[in-house]
C-alpha cells in the first residue's frame, strides 16, 4: 500500500472541519428552550435589523457576513450570508454558508435551509418544527436523506442567539445556560451565556459603548459586544477569528479579501524533535500537558494513559487472518453497521462498490485490507472544505483526511464490517497535525487509515476523539493548548 507521508498538504484536513464545526456550533445550532435560556419578554417585538461585518483573522481581512432579521406576519425571517478564503494544507478555498430561518413570534424555530459550498463540494440540509419533533432532510450528491429526531422543547435558530441576548435583560455577572443541537453532528451540548462589564471599542473608526457578553461552548469562549440599541458591533471566537461590524460598501468593496493564515499550521502542535522510520515503531511514549485530559478520549484501546504520560503500542494482527467476525457481533458492534447522514452505507452506488472491492471473498481482514487499499489509490488527495460525506466522496473521488475516513467507513459498514471515524493527532516533519482516521471491528477495535494506507494505523496516531461524530467537538478546547514531548523513542535533533 502507498504511503504519502513526503506530501504535507493534505494532512490535517480536521482542522478545518473544527472550524465549520464551530461555525455551524455559532451559526446553524438549534438552541432548545430548556433550562434558563434569553427569553424574550411579553409581546415585546425586535425591529428588522440589516448587518454587515467583516470577518478578520489577525488584522486580515478573510471574508463578510450579511445578515437580516424581518418582521412578517407570523413571526420573523431571519436570513444569513457567510463567506469566507480559507487556507489549509496550503491551498486557498472561497467558502459560502447560507442559513435562512423561519421564526416564530418569540423567535423559536419554525423552518431552516442552509447550504454550504466550496468548489464542486456543496452540502444542504433543510429543517421543519413541528412540537417535539425536528425533521432535517439532508442533501448530498443529488441524493437527499431525511431524519428526525425528538427535542426536549422548541429551539431557537443560533444565528439569532444574539437577538435573544438583548431580551433577557441580565445584569453583569449574570448567566444562561441553553442547550445546543448540532445538526452536523446529531448532538446536544451546552452552552454559557455570561453578561460581562461594559467597555468601549473602536468600530469602524469610531469610540463605542459596549455590553460584552461571553458565549462558552466545549470549552472554548467566544465574546460578543452589544451596544444600547442591541446591535452587535463585534464577536471574536476560534482560531484568532473575529466579525467587525461594517458597512455594505465596506463588507463588499472596501479592503480585499486575502486568505486566512493557513490553519493547518496554525493549528499544528510543535514536537521536541524528530522521528524516523516511523513504520517501524511499535511503541511511542509522549507526555501531555496544557488540556485536561479526562475531557478527550486518550485511555482506550492501544492507547494506556498514566497521569500525563501516554503509550501507544502498534497492534498486531496475526491472529486475525481468516477470521470472520460478521456473524458473531454484539449489539454495540452492530451499532457501527447503521448508516447515518454523512456515512450513507445503505446506499447502492455504496453497497456495490463495496461488493466490487471485495469480490473474491477471503476473512474479515482481507476484506479490510481490500478497502483501505481502495480508498488509498482511488481518492485524491487534496483538502476540501464542506461537510465530508462518504457519497459525495465517492462520487468527486477527492478529499483530505475527512473523507478518506467517511468513504471508508460506509464502504466497511456495507461490507458488514462495524467502523468508527476517530479524530485527533498525527506527526509529520517534526510537528504533529490534526487528522482524522478509522477504526475497524476486525473481532476487536483495530486503527486504520486510507489516507496513509496503514492497517494497522502507525503509533503517532494520537486519538483525542472517539467514534461518535459529537466527540470531534471535543478538539475545539484542545486546538491551541495541547503541548507534547516525545519522550520515547528518544526523538532526533
Amino acid at each position: 500500500m502507498a504511503v504519502y507521508r513526503s506530501h504535507t498538504f493534505w494532512i490535517a484536513g480536521l482542522c478545518a472541519l473544527l472550524l465549520f464545526s464551530g461555525l455551524l456550533a455559532a451559526r446553524l445550532g438549534l438552541l432548545p428552550k430548556g433550562g434558563q435560556p434569553p427569553m424574550p419578554q411579553g409581546e415585546r417585538s425586535l425591529p428588522d435589523r440589516d448587518t454587515w461585518m467583516n470577518i478578520i483573522q489577525n488584522g486580515r481581512k478573510i471574508g463578510f457576513s450579511h445578515s437580516v432579521l424581518e418582521k412578517q406576519p407570523d413571526g420573523y425571517r431571519l436570513q444569513e450570508t457567510l463567506f469566507m478564503r480559507i487556507n489549509t494544507m496550503g491551498m486557498v478555498h472561497g467558502i459560502r454558508l447560507r442559513t435562512t430561518g423561519a421564526l416564530h413570534s418569540d423567535l423559536t424555530l419554525a423552518a431552516f435551509d442552509f447550504d454550504i459550498s466550496s468548489g464542486r463540494f456543496s452540502f444542504s440540509m433543510r429543517g421543519t418544527v413541528s412540537d417535539r419533533l425536528l425533521t432535517l432532510t439532508t442533501g448530498s450528491a443529488g441524493h437527499p436523506r431525511t431524519t428526525t429526531v425528538r427535542l426536549r422543547d422548541k429551539p431557537y435558530l443560533a444565528a439569532g442567539l444574539l437577538d435573544t441576548v438583548r431580551w433577557a435583560a441580565l445584569e453583569p455577572g449574570e448567566t444562561r445556560t441553553v442547550q445546543v443541537f448540532d445538526p452536523a453532528t446529531m448532538g446536544q451540548e451546552p452552552v454559557n451565556i455570561r453578561v460581562e462589564d461594559q467597555e468601549s471599542i473602536s468600530i469602524m473608526g469610531r469610540m463605542h459603548s459596549a455590553r460584552r457578553v461571553a458565549l462558552e461552548f466545549k470549552g472554548v469562549t467566544q465574546q460578543a459586544w452589544i451596544d444600547a440599541d442591541g446591535r452587535v458591533l463585534k464577536e471574536k471566537g476560534f482560531l484568532g477569528i473575529s466579525l467587525e461590524r461594517t458597512s455594505r460598501r465596506e463588507a463588499l468593496g472596501g479592503l480585499p479579501i486575502e486568505a486566512s493564515q493557513d490553519l493547518t499550521r496554525v493549528a499544528s502542535v510543535a514536537a521536541n524533535g524528530t522521528l524516523d522510520d516511523i513504520a517501524a515503531l511499535n511503541r511511542l511514549v509522549v507526555e501531555i500537558d496544557g488540556i485536561d485530559t479526562a475531557a478527550v478520549h486518550l485511555d482506550q484501546g492501544r492507547q494506556k494513559l498514566q497521569i500525563k504520560r501516554l503509550t501507544i503500542r502498534r497492534e498486531n494482527l496475526e491472529d486475525l487472518a481468516g477470521r470472520d467476525i460478521r456473524l458473531q457481533l454484539t449489539p454495540h458492534e452492530r451499532r457501527f453497521l447503521a448508516p447515518t447522514p454523512f456515512i450513507q452505507a445503505d446506499h447502492p452506488a455504496i453497497r456495490k462498490t463495496a461488493a466490487d472491492i471485495t469480490a473474491g471473498g477471503g476473512g474479515t481482514l482481507e476484506t479490510a485490507r481490500k478497502l483501505v487499499e481502495w480508498v488509498n489509490v482511488h481518492v485524491e488527495k487534496r483538502p476540501v472544505i464542506s461537510l465530508p460525506d462518504a457519497l459525495s466522496t465517492l462520487e468527486n473521488r477527492v478529499g483530505d483526511c475527512n473523507e478518506h475516513a467517511v468513504l471508508l467507513a460506509a464502504l466497511a459498514r456495507a461490507a458488514g464490517i462495524p467502523a468508527q471515524v476517530e479524530a485527533g493527532l498525527v506527526y509529520l516533519k517534526g510537528r504533529f497535525y490534526y487528522h482524522a482516521w478509522n477504526l475497524l471491528f476486525l473481532n476487536r477495535w483495530v486503527t486504520a487509515d486510507a489516507l496513509l494506507g496503514q492497517l494497522p494505523a502507525d503509533v503517532t496516531h494520537i486519538r483525542l476523539s472517539g467514534g461518535k461524530p459529537q466527540d470531534q467537538l471535543d478538539l475545539m478546547n484542545v486546538i491551541g493548548r495541547i503541548r507534547l514531548k516525545i519522550i520515547e523513542p528518544p526523538p532526533g535533533g
